[in-house]
């Protein structure tokens, strides 16, 4: 079958006549018949009809070849003298695939007998590649010219595109590897620079490479498609830079949002101190920055969607540092300002540099900017909501918003005023006067309900923040109500929505209902996000004195912290420091445990792990304080509670335990007392300490006036006392 059809190489103007008759009767399966130039002893290619009208094709060939075939074979004839059997399948296989005639293509194709022509090709590309003095030095000539195997390479490139139209993906990968495997092995080092410039074999082998990836997916072999791609990227195939730009862009992507876990990559030329991803997400952020670099040394043109794609995944592996330094480096231009500045907001907002978000945010809703601009109003709101002393800052950007959305959309209007209710009331918080208090917080409360009408009750963070609002003025049914629904419409993805409804239920004493819900989110939950959850189960153990289980779970709790920081190192920095004050947080609280069973050296050993995560924590303090406290050392206490309103002035426990500890010392009317008490109460009106405490004090003034006063505060701190959760509400 591999005789090759011989050709005369008399007259140049017979050429394009023999070519002819050689596609003719390849498509016929006739010998041509008055052709000398064919021997008779070589046998026609059979091609055989198919249902899907073979037959009509044929003729449509025979009736108009391709000008460009015909002209390539004729290259093909002026440096071999020939077309053998080999080349005509290639040539007239492209001529049906080109044609739309897929399956007489892939037919005309699979008389190629790719074995056995890939080490005749090897040897002529070998001999092509090696240098000009070598090549004197040889006497053979290559099996094969530049054009044959051009030709050849291309004829098996158009069979694995017409495998991938009949959905023979798999086999269309192995046919598409070929080519690789072929140029690899004959020029491991790479393609020598202008290597087959004469002829479309370039061309070829920048398409394979970029088809392969693509088939191995199609064929559903991540890993396979995976090393295609590195493959593509590592070796010298000399692609262009859009082509290696789009090959890096598809393999960032599918890093991305495959699924599929991909083993580091192996870089043989890496140096020592060189970046290596460790995991699919690193990788695929190299890729994005690659090409985002490319983009401001203009080397490829800009592409929105590079920037898109790099924002998620840095957004998902926590450094949107990172991308806020990506961002600044854009050339200008590409981003206009507003967009620039807001873009800046999110990354700062999301490393935990709030301020610096807000700053930005100022930047767009200025006069000359656009104050009218919604996005950055509601993050304003957002970002001023949580934080005490921006809260007034916050309601004026909500306000804002709702004016320029003007009624044009509930769904908006109902974040808006949502983000309106979060601002107004930490607002109230900061009021002096208990009417303004008051006021500011039925504001809120409105403002919420008008955020629950608007959304139709469809917006959990409407639900979960209009459930706060009620828990935090003590109306612990409705609270419940509303942490149910956002519960159920949140389908029990969110672990603030377990803690909130947890908290609510320990406020009715219902401790047990409490554990039962934060069982099911342990169950619900990955064990890296559990820290929460097992701190809130542990103090509900201590609300029911079972001080063994609590200690058991803050011991399992430290378990988990201690195979997180070998698991991930340092992480990202905002994790980081959540993690290290929640760890510090379970020092304290087991610190706390051990003194109520007057184990005085564990408490002092948990004292001692907080102070190695933080030397300066005016909980420690406080806690060192009530220590001393329960050994009846006040002086040393209130020493230990001063040390604490050094470091923050506004330590609410540290306030109310100053005056405590004054009072033990003699002190019981000491106007410090009062004041310290005060203090405590405008900062935690639900402090049911305080309101007790102060009780204490007007009592001890022993007059008419003061015994009123302090019925009233003790009857506050019994009502809040009774209503008080295992943990605050917020």
């Amino acid at each position: 079958m591999k005789s090759a059809v011989k050709i005369r190489r008399g007259r140049g103007a017979g050429r394009g006549g023999n070519i002819r008759k050689i596609m003719k009767c390849l498509c016929s399966g006739e010998k041509a018949a008055g052709d000398d130039g064919i021997p008779a002893s070589e046998s026609p290619l059979p091609v055989e009809n198919s249902a899907s009208g073979r037959s009509s094709r044929t003729s449509e060939i025979n009736k108009k070849p391709e000008i460009g075939n015909i002209e390539e074979a004729e290259s093909s004839l002026r440096e071999s003298g020939s077309l053998n059997y080999e080349e005509a399948r290639a040539l007239l296989g492209r001529y049906e695939y080109q044609k739309g005639n897929i399956e007489a293509a892939l037919h005309v194709f699979e008389g190629i007998d790719i074995a056995a022509i890939t080490s005749k090709i090897m040897i002529s590309i070998g001999r092509r590649g090696d240098c000009p003095r070598r090549r004197s030095q040889s006497f053979t000539t290559p099996p094969m010219s530049m054009h044959t195997v051009s030709l050849l390479l291309e004829g098996i490139f158009f069979k694995a595109k017409s495998l991938q139209a009949l959905g023979k993906f798999g086999e269309a990968a192995r046919t598409c590897k070929v080519i690789l495997d072929i140029l690899e092995s004959s020029f491991p080092e790479g393609l020598p620079e202008n290597f087959g410039a004469d002829c479309k074999l370039q061309e070829t082998v920048t398409k394979a490479a970029e088809l392969l990836p693509e088939l191995w997916k199609l064929a559903d072999a991540s890993q396979e498609a995976i090393l295609s791609y590195r493959r593509a990227l590592l070796h010298l195939w000399n692609l262009d830079a859009e082509t290696t730009a789009r090959i890096q862009k598809e393999f960032a992507i599918f890093l991305l949002y495959s699924g599929t876990e991909a083993c580091p990559p192996n870089l043989r030329s890496q140096m020592d101190s060189s970046f290596v991803p460790k995991n699919n997400i690193e990788e695929a952020i190299l890729l994005f920055m690659i090409l985002l670099r490319k983009v401001i040394l203009k080397r490829i043109d800009w592409d929105p969607s590079i920037l898109d794609h790099l924002s998620f995944a840095l957004t998902i592996s926590g450094d949107t540092r990172a991308l806020a330094g990506q961002i600044e480096e854009l050339p200008p231009g590409i981003l206009q300002r507003q967009e620039r500045y807001h873009a800046l907001a999110l990354c700062y907002y999301g490393a935990g540099e709030d301020l610096a978000a807000l700053n930005l945010l100022r930047k767009v809703l200025s006069s000359h900017e656009d104050p009218k601009s919604l996005p950055p109003l509601l993050m304003a709101s957002k970002i001023c909501g949580e934080n005490c002393e921006l809260a007034e800052e916050g309601s004026s950007f909500a306000y804002r918003a709702l004016q320029s959305l003007d009624h044009g959309c509930d769904q908006l209007e109902g974040v808006a005023n949502c983000l309106l209710g979060i601002s107004l009331s930490v607002y109230s918080k900061s009021a002096v006067a208990d009417s303004e208090k008051s006021s500011r917080q039925c504001e809120a409360m409105e403002a919420l309900e008008a955020a629950r009408r608007k959304t139709r009750m469809t917006d959990p963070n409407v639900l979960y923040h209009s459930s706060l609002q009620y828990a935090d003025e003590r109306n612990l049914d409705s609270a419940l109500y509303y942490a149910r629904k956002c519960l159920k419409l949140e389908g029990g993805s969110n672990i603030k929505t377990w803690l909130l409804l947890a908290r609510i239920l320990s406020a009715q004493k219902r401790y047990t209902d409490s554990e039962s819900i934060i069982n099911a989110a342990l169950d619900q939950t990955g064990k890296w996000d559990q820290g929460e959850l097992l701190r809130t189960k542990a103090k509900l153990l201590i609300a029911q004195d079972e001080f063994k289980g609590a200690i058991e779970t803050y011991s399992r709790l430290l378990a988990l912290f201690q195979i997180r920081s070998k698991s991930f190192g340092s992480g990202d920095k905002k994790l980081r420091n959540s993690t290290r004050r929640l760890q510090m947080e379970v020092w304290h609280d087991l610190a706390l445990v051990y003194i109520r069973l007057s184990q005085w050296h564990d408490a002092e050993a948990c004292l001692s792990k907080s102070k190695a995560i933080c030397s300066h924590s005016a909980s420690r303090c406080h806690i060192t304080g009530m220590l001393y406290e329960a050994k009846g050392l006040y002086k040393e206490a209130l020493k230990a509670f001063m040390a604490a309103l050094d470091i923050d002035p506004i330590h609410v426990p540290s306030l109310v335990s100053s005056a405590v500890a004054i009072r033990h010392l003699g002190h019981r009317s000491h106007p410090v007392v009062r004041s310290f008490l005060m203090d405590a109460l405008r900062l935690d009106q639900t402090n049911h300490g305080a309101w007790y405490n102060l009780g204490l004090f007007y009592k001890s003034e022993g007059t008419k006036s003061s015994l009123v006063e302090a019925v009233e505060c003790f009857e506050a701190a019994t009502f809040l006392e009774e209503s008080a959760p295992v943990e605050p509400f917020r």
